[in-house]
Parts: C-alpha cells; structure tokens; sequence
C-alpha cells in the first residue's frame, strides 16, 4: 500500500510549520534516506529524508512554497505502480463534492496559508451534532484559556459550527482590529516571518510557563579582559575566544556542582530531569536579521578554550547564513546571552523553555573602584543578570551559583582549561 508522507514534528512544541520546496520531483524514485522536501520548523530550515521507497506522488492538496502546514500533514505518498492513492481513495461519490471537500478541510492533515488556520478538528461527533451542544477542536479550547476568550459565545466555521483555533483568534484579535488599523493607517505594514513568529510564540510560552524571578550582580572583570587581550595577541583569530564564550565555560563548570540551575521540567511526569556531569551543554543566544537563535556549545565545560571558541564561531557563522540545523540547536540545558555589545549594563533575559535559567552579560565599562586598602583604582566591571523558574528554584539557590560564577570570573585563568 502507499506510503503517506506526512509533516513530522521538529520540535518538541511544534504545531505547524513552513512548507518550501520539494527536492524530488513528481513520478520520480525514491529510496529510504534520501532528502524528499525542505520544511521550515520553529527556528531552522531542515530537509526531511524519506523512510520508505516508492514512486513520489504529490498530493493535489500540497502546499506551495511559503505556505504553512500542520503537522501532520498529507504532502503525497510514495506509491508502487498501479496502486490507488490515498487521496483517490477519499474521492466523494457522485453529488457529494461538496461534502468531501469540507471534510477535508476540516481535517488535521489541513494546509493553510496563515498562522491562525486552526487545522485541527477532528471529524463530526458519532452521533451526530446534538441540539444545543456547541462543538470545538482540542486546540481551540486551549488557545480559548490561554487568549482568555469564552469560547461558547462564538460561532463557529468548521464543520457543523465546531468553533475551530481561527475562530477564537479572530474573537481576540477583534478588539485590536480597530487600532491596527488606525496605525496602518498612518504606517507600513510588515507582515511577521514564520521564524519571527516562532520566537514570539516561544518567549510568550515561557513567561507562562515559569515564574521568572532575575538577580543581578556586578562581577569585577579585569582579568577577564586581561586574559582576553593575551588571546588576542598570542592566538589566530578563529581562536579567540569572546566574553560569551568565556562565560559559558564557566558557567558550564560552575553547573556541575548546581545542577539544579540546568534542570528540564517535565510536566508531563511533574518532575524534573537533571542533566549528567558530562552532558552539560550551554546555549548562546545569538542575534541574526530574522531573530534570536540559540545555538548550543557542546560538553563546553571540558573543552579548551580555542576549541569551544572554534566551535563557537562555526555556530555563529551557520545562524547569521541561515544554515543552522535543528541538532545544532537542540540539548542546552542552560543559556548564556549578551548585550554587553549594544551598551546594555543590565536587562532581564527571558528562559529559553523548558530549561530553568538564563545568563545575561551586560557591558564592561571600566570605573573606580575602592580596594580593600581603600585606596581607589580603575577596574573593569561588568552586571551579570541571571533569570530563572522560582517554581523550580529558590532565590539562595540561584543566588550562590551567581556568586560561585562571578568567582571563577574574576580569576578565570586558574579555572578554565586552555590547551
């Protein structure tokens, strides 16, 4: 029989993506492993490999270029000769086009063009549509409670009037409509990129999910500089290693004996899965054209330092060409971020979701400072700020962990390992 080829989930909160391209052709072989089509996911665009052999045969459905499918999909099949597609299968009898047409529509393998298609109905009741019971997907009750919006009160455009996820968007959107068009009005307007929209989506998710609480902390940075300014003059430039870099060393030791700092909730189990000594990755955010991207350093606590920076800048590299891969940007169990290049002393970074905490670097900004003799000299400080899930931590917790990394950075050379 034919195998379908459905949209997989690429990430663990994925509900859609972008389709953009297939690379095989229709009526073209197919073997398991090779790339079949290019899908844009939360934040990276992947080529996704077949797992089957056959002949490809696309959908009559199948998205265009740009359009956004659900996940889950029908794209088309690969087929032996001589068997029915799926899609044939399907066919309505005579004088039930209609009806099969907006079956499918309704179904969860639905493409749409917009965010806020809402996809995902499951099919009419068995018995029917019962007098007075108004219907609804799974997935707009729960976009109803996160958005606030009654979804009783609305009228529905799915099948039979189920109240489907773009119906309670358009509710909530309905008492902006008035003041995005005023602006519009007087502005341009840009419409948001699906990798934009991905962040957003992720950044709102993780204010409700965690109970943000942010230390701050300023960190006597001199040798810091100090160090870095060695590396500058004795190393080649791939292998200078910048202050993020620096700081995700440290933190990555640092974690080891606070392991709670980089512990993943699973709500699914209420618990709270701790990484192992040797699997502390750290995440840097990284700030590309279309967004925050979140690479991830790999056992960057053990690592030389010139071989986390070289891993560090081929990261940076393949998110500001857009050529970073989901794997690259999957496992951090914490995440180190910094706008100390923008001039920022202090800000409040936002958890990147499901891990439990955050590291911001402010600027180094080099100002007197009263040494324990009292006398006065200059030094280089920089405001670290550290975010994290009070559900999980406690302020004395986090707290130490911020006082044991600015430590390790105000002596970094007889901590970090450098050859």
């Amino acid at each position: 029989m034919p195998h379908e080829i459905r949209v997989p989930r690429l990430g663990w909160s994925m509900e859609e993506g972008t389709f953009i391209r297939w690379l095989k052709n229709e009526g073209e072989e197919v073997r398991p492993g090779e790339p079949l089509y290019e899908l844009e996911g939360e934040k990276a665009l992947q080529e996704v490999e077949s797992i089957d052999a056959g002949t490809l045969r696309i959908s009559p459905q199948c998205p265009e270029s740009g359009m956004t499918v659900a996940v889950g999909a029908v794209l088309g099949c690969l087929a032996a000769p001589g068997e029915v597609l799926p899609w044939e299968q399907r066919a309505a009898p005579a004088g039930r086009t209609s009806g099969t047409t907006e079956a499918l529509a309704d179904s969860p393998a639905v493409m749409t063009r917009s965010h806020d298609s809402g996809g995902v109905a499951t099919g009419p009741p068995r018995n029917g549509t019962q007098p007075g019971r108004q219907l609804s997907t799974p997935r707009a009750r729960r976009v109803a409670a996160e958005l606030g919006v009654d979804w009783k009160s609305l009228r529905g455009t799915g099948r039979g009037g189920r109240i489907r996820e773009s119906d309670v968007r358009a509710a909530a959107a309905g008492g902006a409509a008035a003041v995005a068009a005023e602006f519009e009005r007087v502005g341009t307007r840009v419409r948001m990129s699906p990798r934009r929209r991905a962040i957003a989506e992720r950044m709102l998710k993780s204010q409700q999910r965690n109970a943000p609480v942010t230390l701050t902390r300023s960190v006597d940075a001199t040798e810091l500089v100090r160090l870095r300014l060695e590396m500058k003059a004795s190393n080649t430039p791939g292998q200078i290693a910048s202050y993020t870099d620096l700081t995700a060393a440290m933190v990555a030791r640092v974690l080891v004996r606070h392991r709670v700092l980089a512990g993943c909730w699973d709500a699914a189990r209420e618990s709270i899965i701790l990484p192992h000594e040797d699997a502390i990755h750290i995440g840097i955010a990284v700030h590309t054209e279309e967004g925050l991207l979140v690479p991830v350093l790999r056992h960057a606590g053990t690592l030389a330092i010139k071989d986390l920076a070289a891993q560090s800048r081929a990261l940076i590299d393949k998110a500001r060409s857009g050529s970073l891969g989901a794997a690259d940007m999957q496992g951090s169990v914490f995440t180190v971020t910094s706008l100390g290049a923008d001039g920022v002393d202090a800000f409040t970074p936002i958890i990147n979701d499901p891990e439990a905490a955050i590291l911001g670097l402010g600027a180094i900004r080099r100002i007197p400072i009263v040494m324990p003799d009292d006398r006065i000299v200059p030094r280089d400080t920089m405001t670290l700020s550290l975010t994290f899930d009070h559900c999980r931590i406690d302020g004395a917790p986090a707290a130490r962990f911020l006082e044991e990394v600015c430590r390790g950075l105000e002596d970094p050379a007889s901590i970090l390992r450098f050859s």
